[in-house]
């Protein structure tokens, strides 16, 4: 290995370090004086000349210069500092770079890292605006302008002209002078050009609609002139419209045609108005010829009615009979860009076109249109489409809620043939289920089945009469059937379901409203039946999960919100309780019962003056209801304020004089309090209680007179009144729920360990459930309504 390792020689020749050692003669001062070529440069300007030297001194390494001894110099900076590289003070003076930006050792020493400058304190605060700048003078004046020309529009959008007129006036006035404080500040090329266009084409509008046409026009003049002002030119429409209310038609159409000339022809809608625009004005000074060309020019680009009237007009001025035709005929072509079935039915409530559609829903016109469309139908190959028409014809009266016309025309298909007229029966006695008359919905739904036995909507509604009559196993029957024929039918489905529910089949009831969720995953009253039944089953947890789902589709629902609270009330749950039955309340603030609910839960919770609040909606909305005010009496009574507590007992008493227990808390109260009206008020109750006794001791006295099949018949009508009303009876159970409060029969026993009933009742009341009925289209279609619930189970 040590073969190829070579040793450097040690020779003198090229020593890279010599001539460092040696004498400097720059720094020889000493003979200065003696030496000529610098006393000669000191006396010329060339000594005179300034050093050729940079501000910062350099750190380049110096080459040696060679001397006549053969050693190497190193030069000196123009600062008499060493060059980088050069030995002083027998120390080399090391070669450095340019040091990092913003970064130094000796700002480190003894200070801590603080890269976020937290250690230099605060910011300043900032600059307070000043207010009296010119800049902000001109900001607030600018917004003062644009204010101005909103509360114009407004004013004229409100009818007030005479304001708006005003208000632009103004605008205008204050934008000058805005423009004019800009240009001392700014340049003029930072003028608000927009602000100026919208102050004066405001300012045009305002003197149009006052009818001031001449100021009109010269305004529109001084935006139209000015170039700075881009696509100014279509205001020449506004001139060309103030010309034609002037009726100046030439200057009008002059103006049309600048306008047309300078809007480009990809606006091809604006091109055709500002044509039917020059159309009339032709038609106005009786150029027909000229405005004939115009309106076959919009009739061949962009046809419509107007267009089309317009040229029919024009070709009769001239006497042109064919081209009228053609006329005619084109305008008959125009696409109307309405709904057959409701053009003749009312998109608002506008009181003067409910007028015209009624003028013109059976005009002679329309009348004419019906009869010939359905005699040249029944003349073509296409005969069943006749049946079709008028089957559409009666639920076009429907939808119009013309029932007498809609159950005129499907009588008519009764001596058709069996397909047409199971249609027509179909309807029918769809019609007549929703007017409760049984009878006749039953003789049609006979009439709809017999003509065809697999009608499923025929069925569906012969099951729906049977169910109104309470025989839900036949109607059971015809809703399967229903189903057999079409197992999509949901009517039948949902009906069926709400039969097992009324024979207290829960089970099979639940399948058929899990089978119809899995169909309509959003039906409302679909989610509402299967709580319901899950309730029934006596498993509540179900039955919230399920009303919950229903909330979700139907937030608002104040019934369903109620009836939620009151299974977490039955589960002891009261905060959740609450929630929803407030809830309930917010969205439905009459329903009595989640009212008194809330008045009992405020009661239970001593919230006293929170309570009154419920009581005393519900007295407005129940006001011969005297517990209501009894309820809002104690309260008072129960929260301390005794003096109100004994005002609002004696109006009671005004109101109610024969209420037995009003007088008693007023005999308390009084007796309490001191008051000299206690003699008077204890004297009433004893009257009355004296005549509730002989009131009791006759009724009494009456029953035990009566013979056995009469108190059998009270029996029978009291078991009648149950079935009827067993819903019904949570209203006594709340009564009963109040009673039990703490307090409630004891004035003043406010430590009573009595606690809130939390078996609320259902806060959906006594419901009557009816089945869905089903009707028929067309020959061939199912389900008239296939949206129309008709189990109506949560109504607002």
């Amino acid at each position: 290995m040590m073969q190829n390792v070579h040793l450097a020689p040690e020779t003198d020749e090229d020593d890279l370090y010599s001539g460092y050692n040696d004498y400097n003669p720059t720094y020889d001062t000493e003979e200065l004086e003696n030496d000529t070529a610098f006393q000669q440069a000191v006396k010329t300007s060339h000594g005179r000349r300034p050093p050729i030297t940079a501000k910062i001194p350099s750190t380049a390494v110096a080459r040696p210069v060679a001397t006549g001894c053969g050693s190497k110099t190193s030069l000196a900076s123009s600062m008499g500092r060493p060059m980088t590289g050069a030995i002083q003070d027998g120390v080399t003076r090391p070669m450095t770079a340019v040091r990092a930006a913003g970064f130094t050792k000796a700002a480190l020493r003894g200070s801590a890292f603080d890269p976020l400058g937290q250690s230099r304190g605060p910011a300043l605060p900032l600059e307070a605006r000043n207010e009296d700048s010119p800049e902000e003078k001109i900001r607030q004046l600018e917004k003062k302008v644009n204010e101005l020309v909103e509360e114009s529009c407004i004013a004229n959008s409100c009818g007030d002209l005479k304001l708006a007129l005003e208000k632009a006036k103004d605008a205008g006035r204050k934008e000058r002078v805005l423009v004019r404080q800009r240009e001392q500040v700014t340049s003029p090329e930072n003028i608000n050009l927009d602000l100026t266009y919208s102050v004066l084409f405001n300012l045009a509008s305002q003197y149009s609609a006052n009818e001031m046409y001449p100021e009109a026009l010269n305004t529109y003049q001084v935006i139209v002139k000015n170039k700075m002002f881009s696509n100014a030119g279509r205001l020449k429409v506004n001139m060309g419209n103030i010309y034609l209310k002037q009726r100046n038609y030439s200057k009008a159409i002059k103006f049309y045609r600048m306008a047309l000339d300078q809007i480009p022809s990809v606006h091809k809608e604006m091109r055709i108005k500002i044509m039917q625009n020059i159309g009339v004005t032709f038609i106005k000074t009786g150029q027909y010829s000229d405005a004939i060309n115009s309106f076959e020019h919009i009739m061949s680009m962009a046809p419509n009615l107007k267009a089309g009237f317009n040229l029919i007009l024009s070709y009769f001025a001239v006497g042109d009979r064919e081209k009228m035709k053609k006329a005619f005929q084109k305008l008959i072509g125009v696409p109307l860009e309405t709904d057959e079935d409701g053009k003749y039915i009312s998109p608002n409530d506008d009181p003067h076109t409910n007028l015209v559609i009624e003028a013109i829903k059976n005009d002679h016109l329309r009348q004419m249109e019906r009869e010939r469309c359905v005699e040249v139908v029944k003349a073509s190959q296409y005969v069943e489409l006749a049946n079709d028409l008028e089957i559409n014809k009666a639920i076009t009266y429907l939808r119009q809620k013309d029932f007498n016309q809609a159950v005129e025309t499907l009588k008519m298909f009764e001596k058709k043939d069996s397909s047409v007229k199971s249609a027509a029966a179909t309807n029918l006695s769809f019609l007549y289920y929703l007017e409760n008359e049984f009878a006749q919905a039953s003789s049609y739904a006979d009439l709809a089945v017999n003509s065809d036995r697999y009608n499923p909507s025929a069925l569906t509604n012969k099951g729906n009469t049977v169910f109104a009559n309470g025989d839900y196993e036949k109607a059971a029957e015809f809703y399967k059937e229903a189903l057999r024929n079409d197992s999509s039918c949901t009517e039948a489905l949902y009906n069926i379901g709400l039969t097992y529910k009324k024979l207290n089949r829960l089970d099979e009831a639940l399948d058929c409203f899990l089978k119809l969720h899995a169909i309509l995953r959003n039906s409302a009253q679909v989610l509402y039946q299967i709580a319901n039944i899950y309730e029934l089953m006596e498993d509540p947890n179900q039955a919230m999960e399920w009303l919950m789902q229903l909330i979700s589709v139907v937030p608002t629902d104040s019934r369903a919100l109620s009836k939620l609270g009151g299974l977490y009330g039955s589960e002891g749950d009261k905060s959740q309780a609450f929630q929803y039955y407030y809830e309930s309340y917010r969205y439905f603030p009459s329903n009595i019962e989640v009212i008194e609910w809330l008045g009992a839960y405020y009661i239970d919770t001593q919230f006293y003056e929170k309570a009154i609040q419920y009581f005393e909606r519900a007295s407005l909305i129940q006001p011969t209801q005297v517990k209501w005010q009894l309820m809002i009496a104690s309260c008072f009574r129960r929260s301390g304020n005794y003096q109100k507590a004994l005002d609002t007992y004696k109006d009671i008493h005004r109101k109610f004089p024969e209420n037995v227990e009003c007088l008693r808390f007023l005999v308390r109260l009084c007796t309490d309090i001191g008051l000299k009206e206690v003699q008077e008020y204890a004297t009433k109750l004893k009257r009355l209680e004296k005549m509730k006794e002989i009131r009791e001791q006759r009724t009494k006295s009456g029953r035990d007179g009566s013979g056995g099949p009469r108190g059998r018949r009270d029996g029978s009508a009291g078991g009648d009144g149950g079935q009827n009303c067993g819903a019904g009876s949570r209203g006594e159970r709340l009564s009963a729920q109040l009673r039990a409060l703490p307090g409630m029969e004891e004035p003043y026993d406010s430590s009573s360990n009595k606690e809130l009933d939390a078996s609320y009742v259902d806060p959906l009341g006594p419901q009557i459930e009816r089945p869905r009925t089903a009707a028929k289209k067309r020959v061939d279609e199912d389900d008239f309504a296939d949206e129309e619930l008709g189990d109506d189970l949560l109504p607002e």
